[in-house]
């Protein structure tokens, strides 16, 4: 597939990163603009003020706060607090993913459809890739962690060529992880009072379209268009909410659409569903 690049003519239109360097570069960031990083603490409570609010944190502190954003993921507490009734809905599929040597012809983002699962490798540094398998399973369950190597190589096992190659380096259990598949797409708003969900906590959608960690970043970046735009943090919310609903709508029920699709063995239209969906998240923001 040849999807849209936003940097331009013979530049990648993705990149793939491990969570972890991610996860280092967004706090490296936030800290050389002086933000102070506390963490093991979540939000038990928050009281709104009429001109601010009141975030009342597990270890009993308090903090009175312009804005509070919630970015706690899919299965989001603090949105059960804020009374926004959203269960993640289970796609009827797992997901297995493991570390591996990035092989020298991993160069882009690969999938493979197999007879029954599908497969595929990102590369997310120099050296290493990630190998992915998506299972098709009408009920989640959960297998011993020290199991998870052996039977990831197996199911694999039908798949021949590349994905055969990468297969026999999955050895250790501690470089697998496999985990159910859940969406979720809250209704707006997005917020109460001065309380905003942004990223997976508001939109996760499937990983088969890649796209849950750039949704999480555009938020970020229209929250604070929107907060810098009006005084009126009641206003810039809404506002925040109305440019992002549709964009991460389409994108979730594109995955769950992929999802069926998949189950279906229909796997020969999920191309075509990926670049019209990626297409559109080519217009702006």
């Amino acid at each position: 597939m040849e999807l849209p690049s936003l940097l331009g003519p013979g530049r990648p239109a993705q990149a793939g990163i491990a969570r972890s360097e991610l996860t280092r570069v967004l706090r490296d960031s936030a800290a050389s603009h002086g933000a102070v990083l506390r963490t093991a603490l979540t939000v038990a409570q928050t009281v709104e003020n009429g001109t601010s609010v009141t975030a009342v944190l597990s270890d009993g502190t308090t903090r009175d706060v312009d804005l509070v954003v919630v970015a706690d993921g899919a299965g989001s507490k603090t949105r059960e607090l804020l009374g926004i009734d959203v269960t993640p809905a289970y796609t009827g599929q797992m997901v297995w993913r493991a570390v591996v040597p990035r092989p020298a012809w991993a160069d882009r983002l690969f999938t493979f459809f197999g007879p029954g699962d599908n497969a595929g490798l990102i590369p997310i540094s120099a050296a290493y890739a990630y190998c992915f398998l998506t299972e098709n399973l009408p009920t989640p369950d959960v297998l011993p962690d020290d199991e998870l190597a052996d039977r990831m190589r197996e199911r694999l096992g039908p798949f021949g060529g590349r994905v055969a190659e990468v297969r026999e380096s999955i050895r250790k259990p501690e470089d697998v992880v496999r985990r159910a598949v859940n969406t979720v797409l809250a209704e707006l708003p997005w917020n109460a009072g001065r309380v905003v969900l942004v990223g997976d906590a508001a939109h996760t959608p499937s990983p088969q379209l890649v796209s849950g960690a750039a949704l999480a970043v555009e938020d970020a970046v229209v929250l604070a268009e929107e907060l810098a735009r009006t005084p009126d943090v009641l206003e810039a919310l809404d506002a925040f909410g109305r440019r992002r609903h549709d964009r991460a709508a389409l994108v979730v029920e594109a995955s769950r659409r992929v999802a069926r699709l998949e189950q279906a063995g229909q796997q020969t239209e999920v191309p075509g569903l990926l670049g019209r969906t990626h297409g559109a998240l080519a217009a702006a923001i």
